[in-house]
């Protein structure tokens, strides 16, 4: 299948301290195909999500070293890629060798989803995996130039979904989403890391209409 014209700006992405899991394999943790797999599917789940209405984009910050550097699929671990490629009819083959590696965010992230009944978007401000200098396994918040970068293809990804209205995790997801778009609606739900989990199950629930509940994340 030929890559989305949107992933293939992606692909073509090469920053300093950054890891593109689009054109970069770990030689840890990733199979031989694994930039081929990720970028493939990104495609196929752009290209299924522009023939349907998207209620909302969920924009996280950054992909995190234990999901979606993994994954290639913004708030999304090892162990719920099925998931994410089910919403979308699709597919998914998991990219990365050995155990399925978990992400705390990715848990509750994708606790709420199973509970949301509308078509849902999952995308980061910035898309690639920043990272400290030496340190692949670390995270770190994109810096200037790299939020510069995100935002544009963020302002493309929203022309391309024209989604109804954007959910923003945490506040600097939201700065950015405000910052491209004022035709529409911005919602900031606090980020579940750091003690933040159950503000954002109540703000999430709250907007979908559904009954807040937990399962034990790991």
């Amino acid at each position: 299948m030929k890559l989305h014209p949107f992933v293939e700006t992606i692909v073509k992405l090469h920053l300093e301290n950054c890891f593109n899991p689009y054109s970069d394999r770990c030689e840890i943790h990733d199979s031989i195909e694994a930039p081929s797999l990720r970028a493939q599917m990104l495609s196929k789940i752009i290209y299924s999500a522009t023939s349907r209405p998207i209620d909302a984009i969920w924009i996280g910050r950054d992909l995190g070293y234990r999901g979606g550097r993994r994954t290639g699929l913004a708030l999304t671990d090892d162990a719920h890629i099925e998931n994410h490629a089910k919403r979308f009819n699709l597919f998914a083959e998991r990219p990365t060798i050995g155990n399925a590696v978990t992400e705390r965010t990715a848990a509750v992230i994708w606790n709420m989803l199973d509970q949301v009944d509308a078509q849902i978007f999952l995308w980061n401000v910035f898309p690639l995996h920043p990272h400290a200098a030496g340190e692949q396994f670390t995270n770190r918040q994109h810096n200037t130039l790299e939020r510069k970068i995100g935002e544009e293809l963020l302002k493309e990804l929203i022309r391309l979904l024209n989604p109804s209205r954007i959910v923003a995790i945490g506040n600097d997801a939201a700065a950015s989403a405000s910052r491209i778009t004022n035709s529409i609606p911005v919602l900031c739900v606090r980020h579940p890391s750091y003690g933040g989990q159950n503000i954002f199950i109540a703000q999430v629930s709250e907007i979908y209409g559904c009954s807040p509940r937990q399962k034990t994340l790991l």
